[in-house]
């Protein structure tokens, strides 16, 4: 039986690929990304483990942006190191004017998250899960150990 080990990359089709790519190149390297490989209409960009591709839509699909509600992409996650990257997400997608469309906050339990909008209006988001629960069963564990 074949295992998947990893997502290896996403591609999206973006309505203009000079402003998309100004938008994901600030975005990616904020995040610790590099382009991974460039040609005349595509881009991709890779922190090692996760890569993300963009190619211009189309004649027919430059007509019209994402709606969320479409069939097909809903939203991208990515997973960030604590809390603190959440608030740095945002405030650095805020000074660059993008559309935060549901602002940092716990979302559900133990799930803060931001999530913003591309030029193209395919929402992202900036998550981290779990830091409660991480926090509380470390100070268990020193308080189990003394």
């Amino acid at each position: 039986m074949s295992r998947v080990v990893g997502i290896d990359h996403l591609v999206i089709r973006v309505g203009n690929y000079r402003k998309s790519k100004e938008f994901y190149g600030a975005l990616f390297k904020f995040l610790g990304f590099e382009v991974s490989d460039e040609y005349d209409q595509a881009i991709g960009w890779t922190n090692g483990q996760t890569r993300f591709w963009i190619y211009p839509a189309d004649a027919k699909g430059r007509k019209h942006k994402h709606r969320d509600g479409d069939i097909g992409f809903h939203h991208y996650a990515f997973q960030l190191r604590s809390r603190k990257d959440v608030d740095a997400l945002q405030a650095f997608r805020k000074r660059r004017k993008a559309r935060i469309v549901d602002a940092a906050a716990e979302h559900y339990d133990d799930y803060y998250a931001v999530f913003f909008l591309d030029p193209d209006g395919h929402k992202l988001e900036g998550v981290k899960y779990g830091e409660r629960r991480a926090k509380a069963a470390k100070k268990g564990a020193r308080k189990r150990d003394s």
